[in-house]
């Protein structure tokens, strides 16, 4: 499975910014999928994740009530809604799909994409 993100860029404080995750060559929909963050000298750390079968979301309470992660089996693409964006949200954003259902641990992510830069300004 490749997983392709798209969608970061600059945007000041308090505004929005809509990422997308398009996989291809495996079966999407058979997949959690998720969004990991990274700041430069700390760990990734998971910001939301969906289930592949149902809408059962999971988030970071660091984002609970700013961002929204849905998917579109049909299109094999999985989005991550932020919305009032804060200074630290500042990060590289990595999509991923899981293996297993521990959505905070990296061992759990069978595929990763590469990294879209989010920078928010003030």
């Amino acid at each position: 499975v490749q997983l392709q993100a798209s969608g970061g860029g600059l945007v000041q404080a308090g505004g929005s910014l809509r990422l997308s995750c398009r996989a291809s060559g495996g079966t999407f929909r058979w997949f959690d999928m998720g969004w990991f963050r990274q700041v430069s000298g700390k760990e990734r750390e998971v910001v939301a994740a969906i289930r592949w079968s149902d809408p059962d979301t999971y988030y970071a309470d660091s984002v609970k009530g700013r961002f929204t992660i849905s998917r579109d089996n049909a299109k094999n693409t999985v989005y991550l809604q932020m919305n009032s964006l804060k200074l630290e949200d500042t990060a590289v954003y990595y999509c991923a799909a899981y293996s297993t259902r521990d959505y905070s641990r990296l061992s759990s992510v069978a595929y990763w994409g590469q990294g879209t830069l989010v920078t928010v300004s003030s």
